[in-house]
């Protein structure tokens, strides 16, 4: 079971995804409306790109994490790392999703960007008191 710091951590990146993925689907609602359901779709798809994303700097987080204090170069080489795949995943998802897939390049950025906003945002929140 991960100690009470992980826990944290976890229940903080479930709230966050949680948010994102309202985010996403309002951004999508947005461009329906707007647009219609192929650039809804795009920046749906760029919505779940981005919260992808997420969940891949929490599980690089955890990682890091119980490695640090063994070890605090491998760790921070861990966090280099996953900076790096995920810089690289987010260039292989929007080239399939817009070369592959013929998404509305625009409708894919948008829905991908307001949805990581919710990263910044989400930890600019008060903290409840326990």
């Amino acid at each position: 079971m991960p100690e009470p710091p992980a826990q944290d951590l976890l229940a903080k990146t479930r709230r966050l995804i949680g948010l994102q993925l309202m985010a996403g689907v309002a951004v999508a609602a947005g461009f329906f409306v707007i647009k219609g359901s192929w650039e809804a779709l795009s920046a749906g798809y760029g919505g779940l790109v981005s919260v992808l994303m997420t969940m891949l700097l929490s599980r690089g987080v955890l990682r890091a994490g119980r490695v640090a204090s063994q070890s605090p170069g491998r760790s921070q080489a861990l966090l280099y790392l996953g900076a790096a795949v995920r810089f690289v995943l987010v260039l292989a998802l929007f080239g399939i999703g817009l070369a592959r897939l013929g998404l509305a390049p625009l409708a894919t950025v948008i829905g991908f960007v307001l949805v990581q906003l919710m990263l910044p945002i989400s930890a600019i929140q008060p903290q409840q008191n326990k």
